[in-house]
C-alpha cells in the first residue's frame, strides 16, 4: 500500500497500578487564563505522576520561572521513564473512546510522518494546518522540545471520511480489543477508554481505508489530514525535525523517532465531533470605523435588521459573505459583502481586524458563544461580530478553495472536551 503519512507507533501509556484520573490532563493550551483551572489540578494530583509535570501548560509561558520548568519537565520523563510508569504497546495503534457532555466521540492514535506536514500557507501537502500558523509561536515551544525525550500529545487531526471506513469499523469490534486504559477524566472532562489495535489484519484495514480516501482526491491538490486542534504543537515538531535532519544521514533520516508526531485523527463526521465559531468583540471601535475599514476590503455591503437572534443566525448560515454585527443599541445586522478577496466572512473580518490593529484603533478578542459576544458588545464602545456556524460537509472544501481559515475561526468542542494527554512516545533513540 502506498504510504500515506499515517502509521502504527510504539505507544507509552501508563502501567497498571497509575492513577489514571491524576495521570491525564487536559491540553496545555486551554485555561490559558485561568491559572486557578492548573491550581486545581495541582492540588488534585498532589505528587502522584502525571501528565501535568511533563508538561508545560501555556498559561505559565511567559512567567520568569520558565527555564526552571521546562529542566523539571526533562527530568521528570527521564525519571517516569526510569522508574517504570509506562509500559510500551509496540507497533500499535490506540481507538480512543470519549464521553463528554456533548456525545461519545472516537479517534485513533498513531504517529503522523512529518516530511508530509506544511503548515505554509500555500500548502499542498498531504497533512496541512486548517488555520494560520503563527510563526512567533512556535520558538518559546521548541524550547520545550529541545531536550525533551518524550512526546505527550494533544493534537488532533481530523479525516473527511463520510463512509466511516477508517475509525468506525473498529469501533463495531472494541469488544475483541484489549483495553490499555479506561478512567474518568478530571475537573469535568468526562470518560476516556483505550483499546490497543495491534493484529496485522486491523491495522491493513486502517491503512487501506484511507488510502481508500485518498484514491479520492484531486492529486494535485490531496487534502488528506487537516489539523483540528494543536496546529502549533505539531508544526513546533515540524520546525525541531528540520533542524535535526541537517545533522543526520540519510539512511538515519528514514526512521528517525522526531521525524514522527504522534497524534490522534478523528473523522470530522463523527456525531461526537461538535464544532463552534469563534466570534469577534471591537473594544473601543464605533460601527462607522468598523463600516470604513470593512469597504476597503469588498466592492459592496447590503445590511438588514432581524429581531431575533435566531433568525439572525439561520440568515447569515444561507449564504457565504454574511456576518452579524452588533453594538450597544442591542440591534442584530446583518451584513452581507460581495467582492470580496475569499469567500468566507472570518477571512474578510480577518483583515478588517489586521488593518485596525495596525492602525491602533482598538483592541479585539475572541470570544466563545453568541450570548456572550453580545453581551460584551453591549458595553459602551464596544462592537461584536457573530460569525456563521463551520459546516462539516464544507470544511475541507473551504481549505482547498481558501487555504486555510483565519486564526481562532472555530474550536473543537468546550475546553474541557479538549484532548486529555495520556500516551507518550520517545523522540530520541
Amino acid at each position: 500500500m502506498k504510504d500515506l503519512g499515517f502509521s502504527p507507533a510504539d505507544i507509552l501509556v501508563p502501567r497498571e497500578g497509575i492513577d489514571l484520573e491524576k495521570w491525564a490532563v487536559v491540553a496545555c493550551d486551554q485555561f490559558t487564563s485561568d491559572r486557578s483551572y492548573w491550581k486545581k489540578a495541582e492540588e488534585f494530583i498532589g505528587d502522584a505522576p502525571s501528565t501535568l509535570y511533563i508538561t508545560l501548560p501555556e498559561v505559565y509561558l511567559e512567567d520568569d520561572d520558565k527555564k526552571e520548568r521546562i529542566a523539571s519537565i526533562d527530568e521528570n520523563m527521564e525519571k517516569y521513564l526510569d522508574n517504570g510508569v509506562f509500559r510500551t504497546l509496540e507497533s500499535s495503534f490506540v481507538l480512543v473512546e470519549r464521553r463528554t457532555e456533548t456525545g461519545t466521540r472516537y479517534g485513533l492514535v498513531g504517529k503522523l510522518d512529518l516530511e508530509e506536514y506544511d503548515y505554509s500557507p500555500d500548502s499542498l501537502s498531504l497533512i496541512r494546518a486548517t488555520e494560520g500558523t503563527i510563526l512567533s509561536r512556535i520558538p518559546p515551544r521548541k524550547e520545550i522540545r529541545k531536550n525533551a525525550v518524550l512526546e505527550v500529545p494533544h493534537i488532533m487531526v481530523l479525516i473527511s471520511d463520510p463512509e466511516r471506513s477508517v475509525i468506525e469499523r473498529l469501533k463495531e469490534k472494541k469488544g475483541e480489543l484489549e483495553t490499555v486504559y479506561d478512567t474518568d477524566l478530571m475537573l469535568g472532562g468526562g470518560h476516556i477508554t483505550g483499546y490497543r489495535v495491534s493484529s496485522h489484519e486491523d491495522i491493513e484495514g486502517v491503512l487501506s481505508a484511507i488510502e481508500g480516501i485518498y484514491n479520492g482526491l484531486d492529486r494535485s491538490n490531496p487534502l488528506l489530514f487537516a489539523m483540528g486542534d494543536g496546529n502549533h504543537s505539531l508544526a513546533t515538531a515540524k520546525s525541531s525535525w528540520e533542524d535535526m535532519k541537517r545533522t543526520l544521514s540519510e539512511d538515519e533520516r528514514k526512521d528517525h523517532p522526531a521525524r514522527f508526531a504522534l497524534v490522534e485523527i478523528e473523522n470530522i463526521f463523527d456525531e461526537g465531533l461538535m464544532f463552534e465559531p469563534i466570534h469577534r468583540v471591537f473594544f473601543g471601535l464605533g460601527k462607522e470605523r468598523f463600516d470604513s475599514t470593512l469597504g476597503r476590503f469588498c466592492s459592496d455591503i447590503r445590511k438588514h435588521e432581524e429581531k431575533i437572534l435566531d433568525d439572525a443566525v439561520k440568515a447569515i448560515n444561507e449564504k457565504p459573505g454574511r456576518f452579524i454585527v452588533t453594538d450597544k443599541s442591542g440591534k442584530l445586522m446583518v451584513y452581507e459583502t460581495e467582492g470580496t478577496e475569499k469567500s468566507l466572512s472570518a477571512w474578510t473580518i480577518q483583515s478588517v481586524i489586521d488593518t485596525l490593529l495596525d492602525e491602533d484603533a482598538c483592541r479585539v478578542d475572541y470570544i466563545h458563544g453568541k450570548n456572550e459576544t453580545i453581551a460584551l458588545a453591549g458595553e459602551d464602545g464596544n462592537l461584536g461580530i457573530i460569525l456563521p456556524d463551520i459546516h462539516k460537509e464544507t470544511f475541507f472544501e473551504a481549505i482547498l478553495r481558501d487555504k486555510a481559515y483565519p486564526r481562532k475561526t472555530f474550536s473543537i468542542g468546550h475546553a474541557e472536551e479538549k484532548r486529555y494527554y495520556m500516551e507518550a512516545r520517545r523522540i530520541v533513540r
